[in-house]
């Protein structure tokens, strides 16, 4: 049986770990507020209105590619596919072939920092696998001009940063609908884990500090997770409606 990622993928490892997911979306949520195509999320009105909900229902997508049969993968980005089209029919426009990159790269580029953060350093042969998994993500989405391998993507996810952000009224709305849907704690806690993991040029555009008070957190929520406390932590800075859909982010409770 044919799957979409091989069994023993470095990307079926960081995409079967609630904390790396979780990270990744930390990352993601800061650019998508940040990109010049976010008035596309707006339209829908589904990030702004729920983004934990779309969060959830993103991840969804997310796995059912990563751990599916091939064929079961090409049809759940074929959903995708046709979840834009409509969105494109409705408001009479097309959206961008960069914007469709941007998004691709942040998941190719947060899935690393994420692991990398929690984990251990990915060797090159590794950051090129997550490169390919996507890659072949992107291909099926119809997506044009992608980089050719992780070297080349090096290059344009940069080019892209420098050209595609902007700290603008949708930027600063959204932050403010995080803040209300997590409450001030919470929201707190999402800023710091951004600081952490946002390349150079983001974190600036938001104005963030470079230093994050989580910093020194991470070997004890490590040790954490050895003696198996982390769920209780978890517990404590999670808001409690989702913690069964943060418990379902773990391969093994699948």
């Amino acid at each position: 049986m044919a799957y979409f990622t091989q069994k023993d993928s470095i990307v079926r490892t960081i995409w079967g770990n609630s904390d790396t997911i979780l990270l990744i979306f930390a990352g993601a949520s800061a650019e998508f507020a940040l990109n010049k195509a976010v008035d596309w999320l707006y339209y829908t009105g589904r990030l702004p209105n729920d983004p934990l909900g779309r969060l959830f229902s993103t991840v969804a997508y997310a796995r059912q590619i990563v751990f599916s049969e091939e064929s079961k993968a090409k049809l759940a980005i074929k959903n995708i596919n046709n979840i834009h089209q409509a969105v494109e029919t409705k408001r009479e426009q097309s959206i961008p072939n960069w914007a469709y990159k941007d998004v691709l790269f942040m998941l190719i580029d947060y899935s690393i920092r994420s692991y990398e953060l929690l984990e251990r350093p990915l060797k090159l042969e590794e950051k090129e696998e997550v490169f390919s998994v996507f890659h072949k993500v992107g291909t099926l989405m119809n997506i044009h001009d992608l980089p050719k391998n992780y070297q080349e993507f090096k290059v344009m996810r940069s080019k892209h940063l420098q050209e595609n952000l902007l700290n603008g009224p949708f930027t600063k709305d959204l932050y403010k609908q995080y803040c209300k849907h997590l409450g001030r704690f919470r929201y707190q806690l999402l800023k710091e884990a951004q600081i952490m993991l946002l390349p150079n040029i983001a974190r600036k555009q938001l104005k963030f500090r470079r230093f994050s008070f989580l910093s020194p957190l991470i070997p004890t929520y490590k040790l954490s997770k050895t003696l198996k406390l982390d769920n209780i932590i978890k517990h404590i800075i999670l808001p409690s409606t989702y913690m069964e859909d943060i418990k379902s982010l773990n391969f093994n409770s699948l």
